[in-house]
This record gives structure tokens, C-alpha cells and sequence, in this order.
């Protein structure tokens, strides 16, 4: 297993998302950028070892119900900021409403991650948050956090642009992204979250459907990819016009962030 991944209790997918090398030649700081899973069922030895990482800011990338069921725990003292945001304040997570309602097969999951993937990036309440955190990356000095439910979706978009904003290459970008198929086991856990999601939706999807559901594939980043190339002409006229990273910001981040 990677030593990109951190082993804990009750918290999954947790990862440094750093330390890659970029196109100027300079490599992105170990210690600096974290990503994971809700922490609704953080152990307290899983919030002292979080507590250890000095984080200043935590991005909670879930919509308000799914921060209200699986509220998060914190470190005792915790004194970094919080991002959340309130919009899409009504009615369930898309996923949830799939779980529910659609064709439970492997080959419908894919269609619903991929379709999903293509509205992601210009979705209200990800253009309010994912802006916050990039100017969270560029004003602060501390490590930063960023997490949704399972730490796959939001998430690992989130983490794509912050590495395509830093420089780091195409492979290592899809590589990194793809780290939670291993941190997670899907193929060995399948059972068990088919049974946790049919305590949820009512209904019990196949092992071969939960794993294309619950895992990453390329073809779902690169969907959302191609919505933003085909919307906003390109991911850095994307991150300049809908987040507002200006040439002065990026500047600020990478400089704060490259060793």
C-alpha cells in the first residue's frame, strides 16, 4: 500500500495529496494537502491524529442533509476554519436519488457516475466552495483538508483542478485520483456496503454494481473534464473565470504550496 494513504479507524480514503512533482520542476509540499471521507465516525484516536496534522482549513464538500445525518467530529481545540455551503439545501444527494430509483447494474452505475461527473464542476454550491478553497490554498499558511462523503467524488475533482493548477502531469493527476480503489478494498468490502446501502435506499445492489459505483474510473474525471473544456474553453479558464483564480492568486498558491 502507497504511504500516500493514512491508515484510520473509523475515517476512510484519507490521503496526502501532495508531493508530486510539477511541469516548473519543483514538487508539491508533503504535510500540506489532505483529503478523505466524512468524519462523522472519527475514533478519538482518529481526531488526535488529525489534531497532529495542524490543519487550518477543513473543506466539507457535502450538501447540509448529508452534513446533518453524519455530523462531523473535530479535534478537541480545533481552531481552523470550517468551509461548508448551504446551497442545494433541499432534497437529497443525486447518488442517493440513483440508489433509490435506478437500474442497480454495473453498466448503469457507470452511466450515472459519468453523467454525474459532467455537471459536477458548475454545480452552485461546488463553484461557491471549491472558489472558497482556492482562496483558503492562497491566503493561508497552514495545511488544508478537503473531504465530501467518501472522499471519491467531489473530492477527488477538487484535487484534480488543485493538481492541474499546480503543475503536476496528466498521469501522476489520473494515478493519484484512482488511489481510492486501494484505499478503499472495494472489491473485498463489497458486500458490506451493498448491505449498508440497502439500509439506506431499501434496496440491495450487486457486488459488481457497488464496486463500479463506489470506485473511480479514468473516464469519470475525464468527463468532467470535458464538460469544462467544452463550457469554459479550458481548467485554467475555468479556474480564472468560474472560481476566480486569478494569474496573482495561482501565483500565491503554487508558491505557498511548491518546494
Amino acid at each position: 500500500m502507497t504511504s500516500r494513504l493514512h491508515a484510520y479507524d473509523a475515517v476512510e480514503n484519507f490521503r496526502d495529496f501532495g508531493d508530486y512533482h510539477t511541469a516548473a520542476g519543483r514538487r508539491i509540499r508533503s504535510g500540506a494537502l489532505f483529503r478523505s471521507g466524512h468524519h462523522a465516525r472519527a475514533s478519538d484516536a482518529d481526531l488526535t491524529r488529525i489534531g497532529d496534522l495542524g490543519l487550518a482549513t477543513v473543506v466539507d464538500l457535502r450538501r447540509p442533509i448529508e452534513r446533518a445525518r453524519q455530523p462531523s467530529r473535530r479535534p478537541a481545540g480545533f481552531a481552523g476554519q470550517v468551509l461548508v455551503s448551504d446551497l442545494d439545501a433541499v432534497g437529497e444527494a443525486p447518488h442517493i436519488t440513483f440508489l433509490k430509483s435506478g437500474d442497480l447494474t454495473p453498466d448503469s452505475g457507470r452511466r450515472f457516475m459519468t453523467g454525474l461527473y459532467g455537471e459536477m464542476a458548475y454545480a452552485p454550491s461546488h463553484l461557491e466552495i471549491f472558489a472558497a478553497y482556492f482562496q483558503a490554498l492562497a491566503d493561508s499558511d497552514g495545511p488544508v483538508l478537503i473531504h465530501c462523503a467518501a472522499g471519491k467524488d467531489r473530492t477527488g475533482l477538487l484535487a484534480a483542478l488543485t493538481h492541474h493548477l499546480l503543475g503536476v502531469g496528466r498521469d501522476d493527476l489520473i494515478e493519484d485520483y484512482l488511489l481510492t480503489n486501494t484505499a478503499v478494498d472495494l472489491v473485498g468490502r463489497a458486500p458490506e456496503m451493498a448491505a449498508q446501502l440497502e439500509r439506506v435506499t431499501g434496496r440491495r445492489p450487486s457486488d459488481d454494481a457497488v464496486v463500479a459505483f463506489m470506485g473511480v474510473e479514468p473516464a469519470f474525471l475525464e468527463a468532467a473534464i470535458r464538460a469544462i473544456e467544452a463550457r469554459s474553453g479550458s481548467l485554467d479558464a475555468y479556474l480564472e473565470t468560474a472560481l476566480g483564480v486569478d494569474p496573482a492568486r495561482r501565483d500565491r498558491i503554487v508558491e505557498r504550496l511548491s518546494a
